[in-house]
């Protein structure tokens, strides 16, 4: 945007796309000649009404009407407007990196002592070198460009000082219409006669330092730079306050016409320029003559700073999409969807945000080594991290680039979020739902030896909404896939580090179909849509379809010992002024009974140890569930610490049951059948170590004893016979067993004294303790160890 001639002082190198020419020739069309007439028409009136004007003022008393057009003219208009100006905002990292920055123009407000001297001087001297001398109207500078406009037939001069092209400016960035655009920009009297009287309503309320500063800081620098801060970045990589001479002259130069002396087009043309800038200074005595000679033999040292504006370039280019929809559809950042972009792009905000770098470097990693943006499967995964206790998203990430559809190895969908922030409809979630089967169950007070049959099939009969309904199909037949077995009962804890579909089904007929729902429903669960839990008996085999962040934050409520947060992504958002805006909040409640969310850590830590999950622990106290979705169509995990949360999708965008992962190989590496232990897993164990690098280990708190009335909930086992062996080899022949030791008072036995004499109980959970009592040696009349039976085992104690 061309700023037009303002100062009367040399300039021999005008724009090569602006040259001075006379309009009426012999081979001028009819149509240039009207043009050409209405320009100095309008010239002419211009000039009439400005020379009324500037005598206007000093010659009131020549009757009312002259009176009454100088008090008009004075007087502050109703509708100037100069609260401020587009500027860019920025979205931040938790650590104050910048993710992303959003803008129409690229902009940076900077007070005046933010602009280095030299600078404001180089623009002064260029511009408007009467600036502190005149008023909002200099009419020597106006009258003899006019004059000169006149006299070769087109506007060759603007004649416009610095105020007034502020003004200009200033209307022009605040039109919100194309015709207000144009109104702003039409060679008409109307329009110069309304900056004229907004400069001088401009003169009359700042000062002239501040006028100044709103100039540089609106003015136009070419390559997209807006205000001289963006301008500095842009060109040099440095502030404002840094500029050199040499500089300085180089972006007063580029004002006038941004596009022909943008130096990184036209550097030639910008040189030349930046000396006539230097000239002009020395010959005002800002600088000596010597000093712009200096400047002059310096070559034009570039050191571009390409800003973009949105997400695609962020380096958490997702969760930057998510932030950006945060805003755009929350009404608490504006009462139209056009208010909220208006903010964003407008608004000069710094937005904070949950993300953790170091999480999302870790989650961003693990996803791109197992799936690969353009893998041979046309495959995706995606994962989303939170902080227990208070919601914050800390990762967020996708294996593709954020991009068209259309360009292999990108998408514009968030896989991670909620339709709302990301597009996606959601993914069914599989076995991950069968963690809130398991806490509806513990609130209800069932103890972990809690024991029902689990059948090779399932008939789901019997249920009820919460409303009441009978729901279920009697012709229908729920069975366990892959990721469990069925035939025989288990309990609460055998039955989910097993993930036995047909143990759920059974717990669930016996809790409830809604209070299972309603436990969900409390830990932030709905479908991605936003649409309502679907209410039907394989709920708890994760028929709904949610979304990574939705699942991570539940679970992480978990990890709080039942306190649940609603997921988060800003924390704090400051507008151009300085000032708070209000953001949304986690709104943390306890949504389950701590020691019941104790129990529930206690179940699914076994899933990691002797689960489906078996060997993906992090070497902390974790816990998680894995999910395999009907048809192998998708695999999940969800684990947690009770430092952060985490669930991990993986499937296909094509559509999962159009093609599933029962037999996947990609990218040279076969699978099989794709289970939530197969690649879910190992991606939050890769991630979950990585974002966890260097944070002390917190523990898990151990449930209370009326959850251990019927036992642990473990499968027994038989300790291997220790009698006859010494205390000490006994006993750590049982530890390696995996039971606990404890040594009882001695006994009088045929053994050997100091031997083991006696092991209780026969049979006892892993993890157990077993007590050894030793022998003090036979009694009287004893003749020694008892004989063995014909088959060589012992008479007493635990067969072989």
């Amino acid at each position: 945007m061309p700023n037009g001639a303002r100062d009367g002082g040399g300039d021999g190198n005008r724009s090569p796309v602006r040259r001075r020419r006379r309009v009426l020739t012999a081979s001028t069309t009819r149509a240039q000649k009207f043009r050409a007439l209405r320009g100095l028409g309008v010239l002419g009136g211009v000039a009439g009404l400005l020379v009324a004007l500037l005598v206007l003022p000093t010659a009131c008393t020549a009757g009312v009407n002259a009176r009454d057009s100088a008090r008009w003219f004075d007087s502050v208009p109703a509708d100037l407007d100069t609260s401020g100006v587009p500027q860019r905002s920025r979205i931040l990292a938790a650590d104050g990196s910048t993710l992303a920055t959003f803008f129409y123009q690229n902009r940076v407000d900077v007070p005046l002592d933010g602009i280095a001297p030299i600078a404001r001087k180089a623009v002064v001297a260029i511009e408007d070198s009467r600036f502190y001398e005149h008023g909002a109207i200099d009419a020597q500078g106006t009258l003899r460009a006019l004059v000169s406009d006149l006299g070769n037939g087109e506007v060759t001069q603007g004649g416009s000082g610095i105020t007034q092209q502020y003004v200009k400016n200033l209307l022009l960035t605040q039109a919100d219409s194309t015709a207000e655009r144009n109104a702003a920009k039409e060679i008409s009297a109307a329009r110069k006669i309304r900056e004229l009287r907004y400069a001088v309503a401009v003169e009359q309320r700042y000062s002239k330092d501040e006028i100044l500063r709103r100039y540089l800081n609106i003015a136009y620098y070419g390559a997209g730079a807006y205000g001289i801060e963006a301008a500095s970045r842009r060109y040099f990589s440095k502030h404002a306050s840094q500029l050199n001479l040499a500089e300085a002259a180089l972006l007063a130069g580029v004002v006038r016409y941004p596009f022909a002396y943008d130096p990184t087009r036209h550097p030639e043309a910008a040189r030349k320029r930046r000396d006539t800038v230097l000239q002009r200074m020395a010959d005002l005595g800002y600088i000596t003559q010597d000093t712009a000679a200096a400047a002059e033999r310096q070559p034009v040292r570039l050191k571009v700073q390409d800003v973009k504006s949105g997400c695609v370039t962020s380096t958490a280019p997702f969760f930057c999409d998510y932030v950006q929809r945060e805003i755009l559809a929350n009404p608490v950042f504006g009462a139209t969807s056009g208010d909220r972009e208006k903010l964003l792009k407008r608004g000069g905000l710094t937005i904070r945000t949950t993300l953790d770098r170091r999480a999302q470097k870790a989650a961003q990693r693990a996803v791109d080594d197992a799936v690969p943006a353009r893998n041979s499967a046309h495959k995706a995964a995606a994962e989303a991290m939170v902080e227990p206790g208070s919601g914050r998203i800390k990762a967020m990430v996708v294996d593709r680039r954020l991009g068209s559809d259309k360009v292999r190895g990108k998408t514009w969908i968030n896989f991670a979020a909620d339709a709302d922030h990301g597009s996606s409809i959601g993914m069914q979630a599989g076995s991950t739902f069968k963690a809130f089967t398991l806490a509806a169950a513990l609130d209800q007070g069932l103890p972990f030896g809690t024991r029902l049959m689990a059948p090779k099939e399932f008939t789901p009969v019997g249920y009820r909404d919460c409303k009441g309904r009978r729901v279920g199909d009697a012709s229908a037949s729920l069975h366990n896939a892959g990721d469990g077995e069925g035939g025989k009962p288990f309990s609460i804890v055998t039955g989910t580090q097993h993930s036995v579909n047909t143990f759920f089904l059974a717990l669930e007929k016996k809790v409830g179909l809604c209070p299972t729902v309603k436990m969900a429903e409390k830990l932030g669960m709905r479908q991605a849509t936003g649409a309502p839990l679907q209410q039907y008996p394989s709920f708890t085999l994760g028929i709904n379809q949610v979304s990574p962040v939705r699942l991570a934050a539940a679970y992480a409520a978990f990890g709080a010992r039942g306190r649940y947060c609603s997921p988060i992504a800003i924390t704090q958002i400051t507008n151009a002024a300085g000032h708070r805006l209000k953001v949304p909040s986690a709104h943390c409640e306890q949504a389950l009974d701590r020691e019941t969310a104790d129990a529930v850590n206690y179940v699914l830590r076994g899933v990691l140890t002797k689960g489906t999950a078996a060997g993906q622990g992090i070497g902390r106290p974790a816990a998680g569930k894995t999910g395999t979705v009907d048809n192998f169509s998708a695999a999940w995990f969800a684990g947690y610490t009770p430092d952060l949360a985490s669930a991990v999708w993986v499937g296909d965008p094509r559509g999962g049951y159009k093609h599933p992962m029962s037999d996947l190989c990609m990218d040279g590496r076969c699978y099989g059948p794709v289970y939530g232990a197969t690649i879910p897993a190992p991606i939050w164990h890769q991630s979950m170590v990585g974002a966890l690098a260097g944070t002390p280990a917190s523990s898990f708190v151990r449930p209370p004893s009326r959850f251990f009335s019927k036992g642990s909930g473990e499968e027994t086992a038989k300790p291997p016979d220790v009698r006859g062996m010494k205390v000490a080899d006994a006993a750590a022949k049982l530890r390696g067993a995996g039971f606990k030791v404890r040594v009882g008072a001695p006994v009088k036995s045929d053994y050997p004294k100091g031997t083991v004499a006696e092991v209780s109980p026969s049979s006892a959970q892993p993890g157990g303790t077993v007590t050894l009592r030793p022998s003090k040696g036979p009694g009287k009349g004893a003749g020694g160890p008892k004989r063995r039976d014909e088959a060589g085992g012992p008479r007493h104690g635990i067969p072989g």
